[in-house]
């Protein structure tokens, strides 16, 4: 018995689906391989993150100190500015602030970013004017600006350091070098913090003066009723002040503690206090030193456990004492801000 079989066509339009199954079997095998090549279409950094850092100096009176800020944006969207302020070295304080709304609202922005750095017309970065791996010795004044982007798909990064003035909140183009391209550093660097911390920003040491810290601690023998400060009787006297010395050994709780040095004809110390506090966790710092047309006004926050921690009741005086040019006084310290942090910080 013969079985009927069925024509399959000619040779041409055999060779035609012969041709077409091979293709698709290519695509498919190319999507499903984990080794495969990544879509070239992906812009450097696109799946990564953007990250901006200033070293802005502090000058006052002739004493030295800066200002360090450190934005990062992920592709996630989410994105974090750790700020600190110190003088002659010594860290004076530091705040950390993250994005409050959902990491997602900022992904489609960071996107147009990577785009605009990678392909637009008087944005872009990848370009043989402004080559990587210069170390700009920067003017005295000026702002060392350093920008980076991290591509994790090439586990690779690109970084451009530059000069410029002023610090996140105040950028300018105009001073930027030392080469023309510089000015896209520091418009990369203005878009970034116009999308994430809004045009209006301003840092939390804002026209501070520079200050560092000499001790910090969440319970000090001296047991201040309130913030206190030391000064020399007048600006350019060089004199240990009244009280000074009785108050370190009382802090330490040593009566033979040795004050660290200061320069009292230039420089002033100031000791955040906020009396007794009976839970643990509490502490008090300085976050800003601002000098006046009349005196200095000194901002204080006090950080506290956030809503539903449980810290253990304990009597303590936290205190923060640091040291700064001297400015003009009086000095007067403003009603302690509150501020909540989150369990486990």
């Amino acid at each position: 018995m013969m079985i009927p079989v069925k024509p399959i066509g000619s040779p041409r339009a055999v060779l035609s689906s012969f041709l077409a199954f091979l293709v698709v079997a290519f695509l498919f095998t190319a999507c499903g391989n984990e080794n495969g090549t990544q879509p070239g279409t992906l812009r450097f950094g696109q799946i990564g993150e953007v990250r901006v850092t200033l070293v802005v100096p502090l000058r006052f009176n002739g004493m030295e100190g800066e200002l360090q800020q450190n934005l990062t944006w992920n592709s996630t969207g989410a994105w974090q500015l750790r700020e600190g302020i110190s003088y002659r070295g010594l860290p004076g304080d530091e705040t950390v602030e993250r994005n409050t709304e959902h990491a997602g609202v900022f992904s489609a922005s960071y996107a147009t970013l990577i785009t605009q750095l990678n392909d637009a017309e008087g944005l872009e970065l990848f370009t043989s004017d402004l080559p990587m791996g210069l170390e700009p010795e920067c003017s005295v004044g000026h702002t060392r600006i350093s920008l980076m982007i991290w591509d994790d798909i090439k586990k690779e990064s690109a970084l451009w350091n530059r000069c410029t003035e002023g610090s996140l909140g105040t950028l300018v183009t105009s001073s930027s070098g030392p080469d023309a391209g510089a000015v896209r550093i520091v418009q990369a660097a203005i878009l970034m913090r116009d999308r994430t911390l809004g045009p209006a920003f301003l840092s939390a040491y804002f026209g501070s003066v520079p200050f560092g810290t000499l001790d910090r601690g969440e319970d000090s023998g001296a047991e201040l009723p309130r913030p206190r400060i030391f000064h020399s009787s007048e600006a350019g006297i060089l004199e240990t002040p009244q009280g000074w010395v009785s108050f370190w050994r009382a802090h330490k709780g040593n009566p033979t503690a040795q004050p660290p040095a200061v320069d009292w004809a230039n420089e002033m110390v100031l000791v955040a206090a906020a009396g007794k506090r009976t839970e643990a966790g509490d502490s008090i710092e300085i976050r800003r030193i601002l000098q006046t047309g009349v005196g200095t006004d000194v901002t204080l926050f006090e950080r506290v456990p956030g809503n539903f921690c449980s810290p253990a009741a304990r009597d303590h005086y936290p205190v923060h004492i640091v040291v700064a040019p001297r400015t003009l006084l009086p000095v007067e310290f403003r009603d302690i801000l509150e501020e909540r942090i989150p369990c486990g910080f």
